[in-house]
């Protein structure tokens, strides 16, 4: 038996054969060719096609994985069209007289291993998008369309698993993904977890043949067992049986309250990224919408969505989840979160650059335009705003300056809408957190994005995978400024919540409901299994300990 580990990215068990699948399957000979025109003309004929594929690819991917999920198509397609790579091909063919897949592999190279240099973790991660166009485009031109998968169901297993292969696999075939390198934040790794299937990245290169071997894939422990002993193959199907009854049992939380043994209601909201997303929320039974992601309304387009294109979305979110809360952030454009047409400068430092509400503010049409729609979708549902990256009292006065301004407005034109929206902001700086106590004078409700307060607080990208343990062994300082943020919101009697990664943790569950925290917002899927957890705790039992020793 051979037992290989890496990083859990999705629990779960799977046991079946291994389909090892080679994200660079192509090998691209080199030939003279004749005529220039007649080489470019093919390559441009290629991306055309490349493209079109794509759009497909995107709109299948957002009825299975959501529309923020398969956005990373929309940006592939730009990317086909960048024309210092498009430059870069035709220059080869033109300089060397060769062919067109040579011209794309040559120039997907070299663009890929420059990516691959750079420091900022987010520019290293495209690398791999400029490798999977590139073979889009090759495959094309050599007219290869082997992506399928033969066997009936299989674990795949790859060096490190393209996005537009995860989402073009049958999910019906597979049965979870395995990659030798990759982060638990990679877009493959976000697209396995959305898609519900076990998967496990970084576990290093295999020395050894293991296509076809039967295996077993713990996505709980992160291992891996390649012609798994009879014990083990034992202890797995009992592990996975138990995960299929836990599976059946979870789904007698549905229509139940998500309420603690004492008598506490906590609100177990979903995060999700677009319209799409909402038929996921229902069926898991969420009592609301903690995070609506609103700037994935603004990426892969090619210009601003108008009032009206929003309105349109907010709204019909709002009438289908039929008097629940729904919070919708404010646009969050910059950083890793790029649109062309607002014509962003290049930063060195993008996370802590002009983002979020500091471009807002700067951009005030822009921003009226979305406050107009989300005001205007007030009167068709429970709909709360909320502003991320605060960090001065100065920054929450002026956007309640401008929303009065657009209230106003409304007003004047005899538009519907709630006078009295609840207005939040998100705590994921600590400039936010300590300043906590003053900014729950001016705000409704807290919520703290964990995601961003994690990397803020301890200096460390969360996107690279050398950082990992120092997210986990710096933990008690971001539960610390929790604390914080909690005792500031009871003192003014607003609510608080967390919509970060760490509310999904189980582990942590306890000390969030004895810290005092009244909502948590997870992802759709794991809405269930933490409405159990939270119906199995007593908090009024727990000790003090708890929190008292962080």
């Amino acid at each position: 038996m051979l037992t290989i580990e890496g990083k859990s990215v999705f629990a779960g068990i799977a046991i079946g054969n291994i389909k090892c699948i080679d994200k660079t399957n192509h090998k691209v000979k080199r030939y003279k060719i004749e005529n220039v025109d007649n080489e470019i003309n093919r390559v441009k004929k290629a991306c055309n096609q490349a493209k079109k594929q794509l759009e497909k690819l995107y709109n299948e991917a957002v009825v299975t994985v959501g529309e923020a999920n398969a956005d990373i198509f929309n940006i592939h397609q730009m990317m086909i069209d960048d024309s210092d790579y498009r430059d870069s091909i035709e220059n080869i063919i033109k300089t060397e007289m060769v062919n067109g897949e040579y011209a794309l592999a040559v120039t997907g190279d070299n663009f890929a291993n420059m990516f691959a240099s750079m420091d900022d973790e987010y520019m290293k991660e495209r690398a791999n998008d400029v490798r999977d166009i590139t073979n889009r485009i090759i495959t094309v031109l050599t007219k290869d369309t082997n992506m399928s998968i033969n066997e009936d169901k299989a674990i795949i297993f790859g060096e490190d698993l393209l996005p537009s292969q995860t989402v073009q696999f049958d999910k019906s075939k597979v049965l979870a993904f395995v990659t030798m390198k990759g982060s638990v934040n990679s877009h493959t790794a976000i697209l396995a977890r959305t898609m519900n299937i076990p998967a496990i990245v970084g576990t290093g290169k295999i020395n050894a043949e293991i296509d076809g071997k039967y295996a077993i894939v713990d996505g709980f422990s992160g291992k891996v067992y390649i012609d798994p002993d009879e014990s083990t193959l034992i202890r797995m199907m009992e592990l996975k049986s138990k995960e299929e009854e836990n599976k059946k049992l979870l789904q007698k939380m549905k229509g139940k309250e998500s309420v603690t043994l004492d008598g506490k209601k906590i609100n177990l909201f979903a995060n999700i990224g677009s319209l799409a997303d909402v038929g996921e929320v229902l069926a898991n039974d969420a009592d609301g919408i903690g995070l609506f992601r609103s700037e994935f309304l603004y990426l892969g387009k090619n210009t601003y969505p108008t009032e009206e294109e929003q309105f349109s979305v907010y709204k019909t979110v709002a009438q289908n989840m039929a008097g629940k809360k729904i919070i919708i952030r404010t646009l969050d454009i910059g950083a890793d979160k790029q649109a062309s047409y607002f014509n962003l400068d290049k930063e060195e430092n993008p996370a802590l650059g002009f983002r979020a509400v500091r471009l807002c503010l700067e951009r005030r049409d822009i921003f009226k335009t979305q406050l107009r729609a989300i005001l205007r979708a007030s009167a068709f549902g429970n709909v709360s705003l909320m502003i991320p990256m605060i960090v001065s009292l100065d920054e929450i006065k002026k956007v309640k300056e401008i929303l009065e301004e657009v209230k106003k407005e409304l007003a004047e034109n005899t538009i519907s809408f709630n006078k009295n929206i609840e207005f939040g902001i998100m705590i994921e700086t600590p400039a936010a957190a300590i300043m906590s106590d003053v900014f729950a004078k001016e705000v409704d409700f807290f919520s703290i994005g964990t995601n961003d307060l994690i990397q803020y607080m301890l200096a460390c990208d969360r996107q690279n995978p050398k950082l990992d343990y120092l997210c986990d062994e710096g933990m008690n300082a971001v539960l610390r400024m929790i604390k914080i943020v909690c005792k500031s919101a009871s003192k003014a009697g607003i609510w608080v919540g967390i919509c970060g990664e760490l509310a999904s943790d189980k582990n942590l569950t306890e000390f969030f409901l004895k810290a005092g925290i009244d909502e948590l917002s997870v992802s759709p899927t794991n809405i269930l299994s933490l409405r159990k957890k939270i119906r199995e705790t007593d908090i009024y039992k727990l000790s003090d300990d708890i929190v008292c020793d962080i």
